[in-house]
């Protein structure tokens, strides 16, 4: 077996099944709970089936992975050959699957750097690239981490919801609670900062707010190379479109990638999200 220094994350990183496979990264499910059943991210449960449930307000929550499920994890990346293992979370802020981690990696056959990224969807997805492409490079576990960290003190993650009853209902929204009452009848922007949900702008129509979403997205894309994922709950038409004007507007787009998030984002900002993640290369 080949020695190599092996890429792991967690289900919220939104990554494409193909672009995984090509890169070697594995993902740890968190756990979506459906009323009394317990459903694995991407494999389990639909995120059709989540808006129908959301839709219809029945009780969805969400957990962390067991430290015992990533023991295993780490256990089997060890047997395939890695020699050193880099993984990368979701926002500490937002989850309890950094500590998790942290927990199994003390019993790991091989050194696990563990790293909260502060960040969620492709934001989390583009970290965990650049760590893989910096250990398909023969990098060591301590640059592929430095890859990783870098990529995520440049990236940007805005999102709009239709409505924050769901943040407020997951306990997610952080320092916008200020805002609960008078702000659910506006439409509002938020951002990722310093991994916490934070509000950034309050618009008064959702067409304003998407259209303000696209110039916030824009201008911090700049003219330099850049990646973009564009995300969404239930709102393929307006994922798309966005997309198509962003890919028009942004002058050093490389990689626009388009998806609809999986069942633990959705759990939180409910049908209708329409979210924007800009990472500088």
């Amino acid at each position: 077996m080949s020695r190599h220094v092996a890429i792991v994350t967690d289900s919220t990183a939104y990554l494409p099944p193909r672009t995984m496979e090509r890169h070697g990264i594995t993902a740890v499910p968190l756990t979506v709970v459906l009323g009394d059943r317990a459903l694995d991210e991407g494999t389990e449960i639909s995120t059709r089936s989540l808006a129908q449930a959301l839709q219809k307000r029945r009780p969805v929550t969400t957990s962390r992975p067991s430290p015992e499920l990533f023991a295993e994890t780490y256990r089997k990346v060890a047997e395939s050959g890695a020699s050193g293992i880099v993984s990368l979370h979701l926002s500490a802020e937002l989850s309890g699957t950094y500590d998790a981690a942290v927990m199994a990696a003390r019993q790991a056959p091989v050194p696990v750097r563990v790293v909260d990224t502060g960040t969620v969807a492709m934001a989390l997805g583009f970290c965990a690239l650049a760590a893989a492409e910096a250990a398909e490079s023969g990098g060591t576990v301590d640059e592929a981490v430095t890859a990783a960290e870098k990529r995520a003190s440049g990236t940007s993650a805005y999102f709009y919801v239709d409505t924050l009853d769901y943040l407020r209902r997951g306990g997610r929204i952080g320092a916008a609670q200020a805002l609960l009452g008078s702000a659910l009848a506006v439409k509002p922007l938020l951002q990722l900062d310093a991994g916490r949900i934070e509000l950034l702008e309050k618009v008064r129509t959702a067409s304003r707010a998407i259209a303000r979403l696209e110039e916030i997205a824009a201008d911090r894309a700049g003219s330099a190379p850049v990646d973009i994922a564009v995300h969404h709950l239930a709102a393929p038409e307006r994922a798309s479109a966005l997309a198509d004007r962003l890919r028009t507007r942004v002058p050093g787009v490389a990689d626009l990638h388009v998806s609809e998030v999986g069942a633990v984002i959705g759990a939180h900002t409910g049908p209708g999200l329409l979210g924007v993640v800009v990472s500088p290369r």
